[in-house]
């Protein structure tokens, strides 16, 4: 290709750059994308600090991480590589680590089974913000039709220029600041973990082996068709763990994206723990249980039990755009116990400003272990007493699809839409408040009773995503009628 114009465009969404493997998910826009990494660190001087390589179990993933390597070392810059499939997070903590100019993963994270991408660490851990990827995305639109320069693996491996990390042992002893390992294994409990097939797989089990705890993880094997399913853990995709649950013979059930980087749970009867409650769980556990006060920073689709409990516990919260781009640096900004998104994601202060789905899952296990000693339990009856101080969350999200090549122009017509004429009721109740997203790819409707709709374009697949939070189930199924025919046209 010589045609710099014939070049594909590529533009970071809220998590990174994805695409259709082969179509425009190739190895030549991968080392594109490596190229515009290597640039960034170049222009900082920072060879020396290299970057951090990890991958998942998509497929090919393996391949696509070595041809980011192969780039990065032509520039001279040092590899730290992991030796298998790793979560995403665990990039994160070898960034920090190493003190390592950056980290690269290959991973579409929840995205379909079709699809592979290219995520960007800074060298906080956590997700490459709005400037740091500004810069690489301009890199990369320069390398169009370039022959990226590439250096042997082999060649620099043996010459010292890579380094291949197991990261469980240190990433265990990092852990353990923070959180009682040996207490959790001694509990007298019984687990259900779903992996969904990724790079989480074997990482919770391995975590709490040794003790009185027992615990069942399914789907560990590599699969990267993930089951059939978009390995996001949210229903359907989870039912068959539900369905196992609801068998009976476990306590909790823990949940883990393709990933690795987004948590979930469910309780003893199969009943899923949706996202927004798991976010105002562990605002509530860090709060009520480790007696924490520090600010909270939650994406603009996320809950508004997080306001109650800030209101309950003096904690200040903070509302960002859509993405840990932007969640991450603001925890860092305002010191933040704690960040969250809607889409299960939840970094912590005391532990890494990035998301970390093994680490959230073993605090809710730990959250819901403490509520066991003041005499709450089953899960079922501490989501009712949670309930009761956080309030009400009847929450949904529907994706609606389009193709490839109307999505643009849906896209248009939708923001055009709602700006010049937003609904004046919903749920048979007045809209108080419209908010378009500061992003400029969607609005926010609150009604008088709290309840809110979202509509937002994706950042990183061709869809709509219609969001809603409710006082009750009623009015969360208007609510998401309205929006869904909002985005329909009709």
């Amino acid at each position: 290709m010589t045609d710099v114009q014939a070049a594909t465009r590529i533009v970071f969404g809220t998590d990174g750059w994805r695409a259709r493997i082969a179509e425009d998910y190739t190895f030549e826009n991968v080392r594109r994308c490596a190229d515009g990494v290597a640039r960034y660190v170049v222009e900082r001087g920072e060879e020396a600090r290299g970057v951090v390589i990890a991958y998942d179990r998509r497929f090919a993933s393996e391949h696509f991480a070595m041809a980011t390597a192969e780039v990065l070392l032509a520039h001279d810059i040092k590899v730290f590589y992991g030796d298998r499939a790793v979560p995403t997070q665990m990039s994160s903590y070898e960034v920090v680590e190493r003190g390592a100019s950056a980290g690269v993963v290959i991973t579409a994270s929840h995205n379909p089974w079709t699809d592979n991408g290219f995520k960007v660490k800074s060298p906080t851990g956590s997700a490459a913000g709005p400037e740091m990827l500004k810069v690489i995305e301009a890199g990369i639109a320069e390398n169009g039709g370039m022959d990226i320069a590439r250096r042997s693996f082999a060649e620099a491996e043996a010459a010292g220029q890579v380094e291949r990390y197991d990261p469980f042992e240190g990433y265990e002893r990092f852990l353990r600041r923070t959180l009682d390992l040996d207490a959790l294994r001694s509990a007298a409990a019984s687990v259900l973990v779903e992996p969904m097939w990724g790079a989480g797989a074997g990482w919770i089990s391995r975590l709490l082996a040794g003790g009185r705890i027992k615990v069942n993880e399914i789907h560990q094997e590599r699969n990267p068709y993930f089951g059939g399913v978009n390995p996001e853990p949210i229903r359907p995709n989870v039912d068959e763990a539900l369905g196992m649950l609801a068998g009976g013979g476990y306590d909790v059930g823990l949940l883990l994206d393709g990933d690795a980087d987004r948590a979930g749970a469910a309780d003893e009867r199969g009943t899923f723990i949706h996202q927004l409650e798991v976010t105002g769980l562990l605002m509530y556990y860090l709060a009520e249980h480790r007696g924490l006060r520090d600010s909270v920073v939650i994406s603009v689709n996320n809950t508004s039990m997080a306001g109650r409990l800030g209101q309950r516990y003096g904690i200040q919260v903070h509302e960002t755009p859509v993405g840990f781009k932007y969640i991450g640096p603001r925890m860092i900004e305002t010191g933040a116990m704690m960040g969250a998104e809607e889409s299960g994601g939840f970094g912590f202060g005391m532990h890494l400003p990035e998301r970390d789905g093994v680490y959230a899952d073993l605090l809710l296990l730990d959250l819901f272990l403490r509520e066991r000693e003041r005499g709450v339990w089953p899960v079922s009856k501490i989501m009712e007493r949670f309930h009761e101080i956080a309030g009400p969350s009847f929450y949904r999200r529907t994706d609606i699809h389009f193709q490839r090549s109307e999505y643009d122009a849906v896209k248009r017509h939708v923001l055009v839409d709602l700006l010049e004429k937003a609904p004046a009721s919903l749920a048979g109740q007045a809209v108080t408040s419209t908010q378009p997203l500061s992003t400029n790819d969607g609005f926010k409707f609150f009604i008088a009773d709290g309840s809110w709709l979202l509509v937002r374009a994706s950042g990183t697949e061709p869809l709509m995503r219609v969001y809603t939070e409710a006082t009750s189930p009623e009015v969360r199924e208007a609510i998401l009628a309205s929006g869904e025919q909002l985005v329909r046209g009709g």
